[in-house]
Parts: structure tokens; C-alpha cells; sequence
């Protein structure tokens, strides 16, 4: 399911408000605010008692040891559990490590009930973005932004997988290194002239110029890292203005995680701060869509069942 430098976690900004949040994403979500009383609240510290802070002592002191034996748990210290590096490891889903123990630590990481959602949403994104491409005309190629991207791994699938001249693909994040990544696997797989990589921060997205407004934007493993509700909110009814005539708005949406609490006590995002999540009804973000304007609104479970991808038309 996303810094201003090529450093592996980012040096806070002056002036701009801070979250505790997560997905190669923490960057555009650190722009957007925290979580205020009356909102969805975020999955917080455990409770204080003496065996509960042993506890999670001892699960940071397992993960920093043996854990860091794993390819995939090293890259979580090293860029945040949340970040584009991260997830885009585990997308690719091959078990590297060390010490001959590392490989089996690693493959137990990425079995890990969260990160098989986050591959099963990536499956449903590329079918969900397929079926929008295939339901347009023919006359010039599908115009799609994603607005926090990170190396865009399953963007890059999906356009392999498009008859050549179908579609044309923006992957945007503020992330330098994740960009990096990105043009180098397009060049690899010979599409970097069907998707660009540009900087770009997804909640203040620079406008497209004239006549290449996008047909699809992608919001993708982006608002479940905000503890507040207000910026998706705008997020949304800004997003509408930018697409083009008849476009439409995929976004993601997190409804549960069985391991909230863990994540929160273990786990640093790219910032070195606890990684928090939030789960939101998707009938609240379908909702929000629905404020924004938006009249055709579906969403569908991928197959674990801890994300929906939702398509938002009209």
C-alpha cells in the first residue's frame, strides 16, 4: 500500500505539522496533521503497567538482534517500516538474510498478516486500474497519477501488462530515493517512456498542465497513515478538481489490523517515531467521497481483508 533528502529518514521541517503515522508515505503524511479529539483515534502506546513495557522491550530487543538477521527487517530500521524501500521489499516478496537463519526470519516477516494484505491490495489495484483503463475509449492512451508512488512496483506491472500506447502512467512521492528505484526499473524493463517519476507532495499536488489532466489518480496505502480525518477529507474534494472530464479517484482504505498494537510498540516509521495506524468503516470513506462530489462510489475487499480499494466517479 510512499523526504526532502537523500538521508534514510528525514530531518523534521520548521513550519510544518507532524504525525506519528506510517507506507513509503510518511513524508506527504507528515504535511497533513495530527489526530485531534472527536476523530478517528490512532492505535496508541500499551497500557503502562510494568509487564507490558517489559514486553514490548523485549520484542524491540528480539527484532533489533535476531530480526535485523532478516533483509527486510534491516530495511525497516534503516528507511522505516513505512517507507517506499519497505513496502516495495515487500512486494517483491523473495526472503534475503544472514547468518543461514536470516533467510527463514525473513520469509516469517513477510508472511506477516499485514504485508499479505498489502500484496493482496496490490493485486486488486492492478485489476481495479485495468478495468478502469479498459471501460475508456481507445482514441489516446489512459492518463493515470499516482500521487505518493514510491518506486510504483505494481504500476510498473500494470503497464507491462497494457497494449503498447493504452496508457500512460505519473508516479509521484517525495521520496528521492524511492524515485530513483523507479526510473531504474523502468529502464530495466523498458517502460520508462509509458511511466515518469517526478517529485511531488500529494497533499498539495501541482496541477497538471492543459489537456493532460489525469483520466485515473491513485491514492493508494496513503490516508489510512493520517490519525485525523480533515486532510483526506479536503484531499478528496481537491483531487475531483484535477481529474479530467469523467475521471475517477481510486483510493485505499484500512478497516482493521490485528496487530495495531504491536506495530505501534515495535515498529519506527521513517521518522524514528512510533509507526501509528488508523481503521476507519469504509462507509465513512465512501462517505467523504460522496461529500466530495463524487456520485458513483464502490469499494471491494482484497482477499485478506484488511483494505478496501474504492473507485469514485462523477
Amino acid at each position: 500500500m510512499n523526504t526532502t533528502s537523500n538521508s534514510p529518514r528525514s530531518r523534521k521541517r520548521p513550519g510544518r505539522p507532524k504525525t506519528a503515522t506510517p507506507t513509503g508515505h510518511a513524508n506527504h503524511a507528515a504535511d497533513a496533521g495530527r489526530s485531534r479529539a472527536g476523530e478517528t483515534a490512532p492505535a496508541g502506546p500499551a497500557a503502562s503497567g510494568g509487564l507490558a513495557r517489559l514486553k514490548w522491550a523485549a520484542m524491540r530487543s528480539l527484532m533489533h538482534t535476531v530480526g535485523r538477521t532478516s533483509t527486510g527487517i534491516r530495511i525497516g530500521y534503516e528507511h522505516g517500516f513505512d517507507s517506499g524501500s519497505m513496502l516495495d521489499y515487500v512486494y517483491a516478496n523473495r526472503a534475503h538474510g544472514s547468518l543461514g537463519v536470516g533467510r527463514l526470519v525473513d520469509r516469517a516477516y513477510l508472511n506477516a498478516v499485514g504485508w499479505r494484505a498489502i500484496r493482496a491490495r496490490g493485486e486488486l489495484l492492478r485489476r481495479t486500474l485495468r478495468a478502469e483503463i479498459d471501460r475508456r475509449p481507445d482514441t489516446r492512451p489512459v492518463r493515470v497519477l499516482d500521487l505518493a508512488a514510491g518506486p510504483g512496483r505494481y504500476l510498473l506491472d500494470l503497464a507491462a501488462a497494457c497494449p503498447d500506447g493504452r496508457v500512460r502512467v505519473v508516479c509521484r512521492d517525495l521520496a528521492a530515493p524511492g524515485l530513483a528505484q523507479g526510473r531504474a526499473m523502468a529502464r530495466e524493463r523498458g517502460l520508462a517512456d509509458v511511466v515518469r517519476y517526478e517529485r511531488g507532495n500529494a497533499f498539495d499536488p501541482a496541477p497538471p498542465p492543459p489537456g493532460e489532466e489525469p483520466d485515473v489518480i491513485v491514492v493508494s496505502g496513503l490516508y489510512e497513515l493520517l490519525l485525523e480525518d480533515t486532510p483526506i477529507r479536503s484531499s478528496m474534494a481537491r483531487l475531483r478538481g484535477l481529474l479530467a472530464p469523467g475521471g475517477t479517484l481510486v483510493f485505499t482504505t484500512q478497516t482493521r489490523h490485528p496487530q495495531l498494537e504491536f506495530i505501534a510498540n515495535v515498529l519506527p516509521n521513517r521518522e524514528g517515531e512510533p509507526w501509528r495506524m488508523v481503521c476507519r468503516p469504509v462507509a465513512v470513506t465512501e462517505g467523504w467521497a460522496r461529500e466530495a462530489g463524487f456520485t458513483e462510489v464502490g469499494s471491494e475487499h482484497e482477499r485478506v481483508g484488511l483494505f478496501t480499494v474504492t473507485t469514485a466517479r462523477g
